[in-house]
This record gives C-alpha cells, sequence and structure tokens, in this order.
C-alpha cells in the first residue's frame, strides 16, 4: 500500500525544499520584525490557511463561526486548493468570494496560483491567519508571505515535530490528546492573546460544538430521486445504506479490505429484503467501486460511483438511512446530514478525527501499532500492511449497521 507519485513528491518536496526554505525566511523575520511592538494586535480581517483534507475543514466550523463572530462573515477569508474548495460552498460559511484557491495539476500552475493567492491576500489587507495544516512547511511559508501582522500556527519547540522554522507571531503545541476541531477551536481563540504567554493560555474548548447543516432544495432532491430510479427503477422509496469502499489517495492505509464490503453488503440484503444497497465513490473510484457492487450480485444494489457531483452526494446522504466509510472526507460530509454514519478507523484515531455528529460511531480495533500517523511524522508510516483495518471484522461492521437500522425501523413503526 505504497503512496501515490503525486503525494510523495509532495511531501518530498516539502522536506527537501521546505527546510531551506523556511530556514531563510525565519532569518529574515528575525531581521525585519525584530522591532515590531509584541503583544496581541487589533484583529480586522482574518484569512484560514487549510489546503487539503475536506474532511478536516468541516471540523473546522466551530473555529470559523468563532472568527466570523469577531469580525463578521463578510471579514473571514479562506485559502484552499482548488480542489477542496466544494466544501466551503456546501457549508455557506462565508462569501464565496472570500474563498482564494491554488491550483494543483501542474507546477507551473501551482507557482502561479500560490503567487496569485499571496498577492490577493496582500491586497485584501488581512491581518490575521490561523495555519491549520498540520505542521507542514509549505503553508506556514504562505501564512508568513501574507505578511499579516498576527500569525496562529503549531510550532515543534523542543524538535517535536517536522521543521518549519519560526514563522508564527502566536506559537501553539500540537495536543496530540484535544480533538482537532477543538484543537481548530483553540487557534482561533490565540488571536485574543497576548503572544508572550503563548503558548500556554487558559481557554477550554466547549465539548459540545455546533455541525454545519446542510439543506438541499426541493429540486435537489427530486434530482436524486430521478437518478435512483433511472440505475434501478425497483427502488421506489425503500431504504438505502450506503457503502463508501475506497479512502482518499492521500493515505491509502485508511482502506477496509474490498472485498468486505461486498460480504456486509450480501448479509445486510439477505437480512432486509426490502433494503437497497447503494456503492459511492469519486470517478477516479468509479471503476473499482462499481465493480464491487456488481460483485454482490443482486438487483438491489446501485452502483452510484462516479454518477454523482459532490453536492449530489450529499443530497444523497439525507435521502440515506446509514453510511458506512473509511475514515475519509465522505465520513464527514454526512456529518452535516441527518444519516446515520459507521467509519472505520485504523491508522489514524477516533479520538482526534472522528465526526462530531451525535450519529455518528467510529470502529476501531486499536490494535498495539495504531495509530501510527500522526502530525508530528508527516502524516507518514512505514506500515505496508493494514492489520489494523483487517482486524475490524465483517460482524463488527455488521453488527453496528444492524443495531442502528433496526433502532430506526423501531422509530418509524411507532410513529
Amino acid at each position: 500500500m505504497d503512496l501515490p507519485a503525486g503525494i510523495l513528491t509532495l511531501q518530498r518536496t516539502d522536506r527537501w525544499v521546505g527546510v531551506p526554505l523556511c530556514a531563510i525566511l525565519t532569518l529574515l523575520r528575525r531581521i525585519f520584525e525584530c522591532a515590531r511592538r509584541p503583544g496581541p494586535h487589533q484583529v480586522r480581517r482574518i484569512l484560514f490557511v487549510k489546503l487539503a483534507e475536506q474532511g478536516s475543514t468541516v471540523l473546522a466550523y466551530p473555529a470559523i463561526r468563532r472568527a466570523i463572530d469577531m469580525v463578521g462573515r463578510e471579514n473571514v477569508y479562506f485559502v484552499v486548493f482548488e480542489d477542496n474548495r466544494f466544501i466551503l460552498d456546501a457549508m455557506d460559511l462565508i462569501p464565496e468570494g472570500n474563498v482564494i484557491t491554488i491550483a494543483t495539476h501542474s507546477l507551473f500552475g501551482f507557482t502561479f496560483s500560490t503567487l496569485r493567492s499571496v498577492l490577493q491576500v496582500r491586497k485584501i489587507g488581512i491581518d490575521a491567519v490561523v495555519d491549520m495544516e498540520f505542521l507542514t512547511r509549505f503553508s506556514a511559508m504562505l501564512t508568513f508571505a501574507t505578511g499579516a501582522k498576527t500569525r496562529v500556527g503549531f510550532h515543534t519547540f523542543f524538535g517535536d515535530g517536522p521543521y518549519r522554522g519560526d514563522l508564527m507571531t502566536h506559537r501553539l503545541l500540537y495536543n496530540p490528546h484535544l480533538h482537532t476541531s477543538q484543537m481548530f477551536e483553540a487557534m482561533v481563540e490565540a488571536l485574543t492573546r497576548d503572544p508572550a504567554v503563548l503558548p500556554t493560555f487558559e481557554f477550554t474548548p466547549s465539548a459540545s460544538q455546533p455541525l454545519p447543516k446542510f439543506r438541499p432544495s426541493l429540486s435537489e432532491v427530486a434530482e436524486i430521486d430521478a437518478l435512483l430510479r433511472r440505475e434501478n427503477p425497483r427502488i421506489g422509496s425503500a431504504p438505502l445504506i450506503l457503502l463508501n469502499p475506497n479512502a482518499s489517495d492521500l493515505l491509502p492505509l485508511r482502506r477496509w479490505p474490498a472485498m468486505r464490503y461486498v460480504e456486509l453488503a450480501r448479509r445486510l440484503l439477505e437480512r432486509y429484503p426490502d433494503l437497497f444497497i447503494g456503492f459511492t465513490g469519486s470517478p477516479a473510484e468509479a471503476v473499482p467501486n462499481n465493480r464491487l457492487a456488481d460483485e454482490v450480485g443482486s438487483s438491489r444494489v446501485i452502483p452510484l460511483a462516479g454518477k454523482t457531483t459532490l453536492r449530489q452526494v450529499l443530497v444523497l446522504y439525507t435521502r440515506s438511512e446509514i453510511l458506512v466509510t473509511n475514515d475519509s472526507g465522505p465520513a464527514h460530509f454526512a456529518s452535516m446530514t441527518p444519516i446515520h454514519v459507521v467509519t472505520l478507523f485504523g491508522p489514524e484515531t477516533p479520538a482526534l478525527f472522528a465526526a462530531r455528529s451525535p450519529n455518528a460511531i467510529a470502529l476501531w480495533a486499536g490494535i498495539a501499532c495504531s495509530p501510527c500517523v500522526n502530525a508530528y511524522n508527516n502524516r507518514q508510516s512505514v506500515c505496508r500492511n493494514n492489520l489494523c483495518m483487517q482486524a475490524i471484522t465483517v460482524d463488527d461492521v455488521f453488527q453496528e449497521v444492524t443495531g442502528i437500522y433496526d433502532s430506526l425501523k423501531r422509530t418509524t413503526s411507532g410513529n
């Protein structure tokens, strides 16, 4: 289970190019910012840097809401990789024009759009940046390049993580015992504190945090109903359980063995004669995912991978009862809807990355070597055999799914 070439290239570039550049920028900072007055500055416009992983953007919802409370919706901005802006638009928190994108399809496009985004941020007059990336060097350099007087980000004080220079004015420790959404909230709160006292500051993130809500239009619901009928005319208003077999290429170790989704689908269909199963996935996952759907060998299976836009996937969640997925973006997208979600964790821990929805259940085997990827190792692992995911059996998932589904049926019949 090797990482894709593109991801490996980004990681190696971040290391071999990022380290010397961070060192150079740190030297420049000490020369040109040495006379700047310490202490908190007035914050009028806040920029978030969260380039990748749309699921983490959903977890940042409470932090973004806090920033909006501080400076107003029209004064909150976001820098994100172009392919990851969708979820920001779906959350509908900030104006679409406040989302600044960086292209990643080619080196030239990446370089050009990065420079363009820096110039755009400087033209806007951003005075505070929150770097929500986990100890990546590119985001630290980008944050510094904005010229903002206040820059919040994670810092490795004792070599306890990847070197990324000393480019933040408000330096925080990455806390591996605090849920990611709470850590993001603490980063925004740090904007109000004197940097001289950081990383220590008295702030307790709320245990119960607000969740983003996705509300499709009636026409969008009708569109999904039409899609389902087109793919399988028999479905009508029958209950639907969705299976999402693949995690993203960012971390292939998160994948549950594909044939277990097939076995799970067969057992669910056998137990519930009225149930339909949908296999979902991105266009890049369409061929293998839809092949799995065919492998089930049932007329009550609907292959949906590659046949929906990301927004249509959210609408599909509002039509469905349960989603079973690896630890990936869909688990967090689904938390914006009423669907129940069973998420399978292995190389990462649900204690930090589980969806915050009350309808979300995390399955994690908890073997000795899991979790093996984290912010400190740049989310890399020597593992090439994800025993942590293989340790989650079909029986484990079947038990959770049937428990939820039976409870939903009792609730429906009780009404």
